[in-house]
This record gives structure tokens, C-alpha cells and sequence, in this order.
């Protein structure tokens, strides 16, 4: 199994954004952060990157049941989705997968909760 799911979609990539924000809002997401990689790389180390930006997306109640289980566990948190534009011009959105990223973990608690975000992030990106 992946680490990571993935869809192309037929928006632009500012639309993929917000198209993807606003799907992830529907399933109780609010984007936290936002990373402009191509933006960052430009100014750090002068080199060009095709589109690319991360959004630290997180769905407090999740949160809230996964801290209490494991408190380190704000380490493997927010869950990053990934909308990037291909030299092909096609538009790629792609998240962790949870249910991956908890195995770490090795808690059965938190593979119940995994699971149910996964099935959220699955949702927003299956509506894309």
C-alpha cells in the first residue's frame, strides 16, 4: 500500500487549491499551513521548481482523539496534501495516506483512528 494518494485533476492548479481546500473543509479540514515550494527554493537556493505547494490540512477532532492516545504523535501531524503541477501541465493532488503513516505508531487505537481519517482524506480527494 502507498504512503501517499494521488489524483490528477482537470483544474488549474490555483483552482486545484481551492477546489481541494474546500473539499477537505467539507469532511472537517482546515488548512493550517501553506508551503509555496517553488517560491522557497527560488528564494533560498536560486533554483526554479514547477508549481508546487503543501497544505498542512487537520481536522481537529481527529487530532484531538489521536493526541490523547498518543501524545507524541504531533510529530506525524498536520496531514500534507501535496497539489503540483507537472511538466505536462497536468495537475496532481496527492495526501499522506494515515492508515501508512499511523502503522509507525504500532498502536491499535490508533489504527481505528488512522483508518477514519484516511476514509475522510479518500472522500475530499475522490470529490475533487
Amino acid at each position: 500500500m502507498d504512503y501517499y494518494l494521488v489524483k490528477e485533476v482537470d483544474y488549474s492548479f490555483d483552482a486545484a487549491i481551492e477546489k481541494v481546500t474546500e473539499e477537505l473543509k467539507k469532511e472537517g479540514f482546515g488548512v493550517l499551513t501553506e508551503i509555496d515550494v517553488q517560491e522557497t527554493l527560488k528564494k533560498k537556493i536560486d533554483v526554479d521548481f514547477r508549481k508546487y505547494k503543501i497544505l498542512g490540512a487537520c481536522n481537529p477532532k481527529f487530532a484531538h482523539q489521536a493526541l490523547s492516545v498518543e501524545s507524541q504523535l504531533g510529530v506525524l501531524l498536520p496531514c500534507n496534501v501535496v497539489v503540483q503541477e507537472m511538466e505536462d501541465g497536468k495537475v496532481i493532488v496527492s495526501a499522506m495516506n494515515p492508515s501508512i503513516a499511523m502503522k509507525v505508531v504500532d498502536n491499535p487505537e490508533m489504527e481505528k483512528i488512522a483508518e477514519a481519517v484516511s476514509d475522510k482524506v479518500k472522500i475530499a480527494l475522490n470529490n475533487l
